[in-house]
């Protein structure tokens, strides 16, 4: 969808010229979406308005889904220029965007992230399985044989060995891109580690699976604690017997309150994310929208400081912050791609 079919010049030209006329409404760079971005995004926004002439863009956190979901609504200075994301734009949101105008997309990996679940220092660390999540958080759970609604009260209910106190846990919306990516790397594993549920999906395709997998429990044992990751550590601090789900640059920011939870006898630390030895990890993204390049002032500069070695490199500035860099090979091919806005293709 997003490649070279499209009559590239001619696209860009009516792009450019529908929002020339209003481009003097708006002279600081617009960026919306993910949460986990957010604070990488922030401190690249501050760097990049110290070094130039630029206004320092302006960030709001709305989520991946919320942010996918501004970004593609349309070319012009009323939309946002650039979304932050904590997974990969799905084929949806490409046929938005491009129903929308939205046809020339550039996308940049900035890096890894892993998804931890972390609780107050006052507490025991936890260790668990991936199974073991979801038999804590899914709607419905296997029980000797049979799929049942979810029974387990208190985590020692599931394991005699995890401690004996009731199941709490605080995490994103389904908007967010960090559920979208603990769905699918641990809640899936941990379904697809009991026999039956592998089965079902052999049997009856991913759709009768992912129903299962897929839908978290309502009864009060899972908490929707919105898009602020600060909020949910604050409520972590005040609630040692909760656990929180978040990006590792969160407890990597509050590791004097917080701890993460060892998951498949791994730790979540940035040198086993990094070797790709914590299992919920996932890459991170922005989405830039290629007509309003050379429209709206700064946008060529920005992705040339957030894509430089100072800021996503392995000594970077935004490693201090918990961003798990790119490899080099990488990175260099995410610095041209951006540098020349070659279009997204999936």
């Amino acid at each position: 969808m997003f490649n070279k079919t499209f009559a590239v010049a001619a696209a860009a030209a009516v792009a450019a010229m529908s929002i020339t006329g209003a481009a003097e409404a708006r002279d600081q760079i617009r960026i919306v979406g993910s949460s986990t971005v957010f604070p990488f995004a922030t401190t690249v926004a501050e760097q990049f308005g110290k070094k130039t002439s630029f206004k320092t863009p302006v960030i709001e956190s709305t989520g991946s889904g919320g942010g996918l979901k501004l970004f593609c609504q349309g070319i012009g200075t009323e939309h946002p220029d650039i979304t932050n994301a904590s997974r990969r734009i799905k084929s949806s949101e490409v046929e938005l965007c491009a129903n929308n105008g939205v046809t020339e997309v550039t996308e940049v990996k900035i890096g890894f992230d892993g998804i931890v679940l972390a609780n107050s220092k006052e507490a025991p660390t936890y260790e668990l399985t991936e199974q073991q999540i979801f038999q804590a958080l899914a709607a419905q759970v296997p029980v000797d044989g049979k799929l049942v609604e979810n029974p387990y009260s208190t985590w020692s209910e599931i394991d005699p060995s995890l401690p004996n106190v009731k199941i709490e846990v605080l995490g994103p919306p389904p908007t967010s891109g960090t559920r979208d990516a603990f769905t699918e790397l641990a809640m899936r594993d941990g379904a697809k580690a009991f026999p039956m549920l592998k089965d079902m999906r052999k049997a009856e395709g991913k759709k009768a699976f992912r129903a299962i997998s897929d839908t978290v429990r309502e009864d009060g044992a899972f908490v929707e604690a919105g898009e602020n990751d600060n909020l949910i550590v604050q409520k972590l601090e005040a609630n040692p017997n909760a656990l929180g789900i978040f990006g590792f640059s969160f407890l990597d920011q509050n590791a004097d309150k917080l701890h993460g939870s060892i998951v498949e006898g791994v730790e979540p630390t940035f040198d086993n994310i990094a070797a790709g030895k914590y299992t919920i990890a996932r890459s991170l993204y922005f989405y830039v929208k290629n007509a309003h390049v050379g429209v709206i002032p700064g946008m060529s500069e920005y992705l040339a400081e957030f894509t430089s070695e100072g800021a996503f490199g392995d000594f970077g500035y935004l490693t201090d912050k918990g961003l798990i860099p790119l490899p080099e090979s990488d990175r260099e091919e995410i610095r041209t791609n951006a540098a020349n806005l070659v279009p997204l293709s999936l």
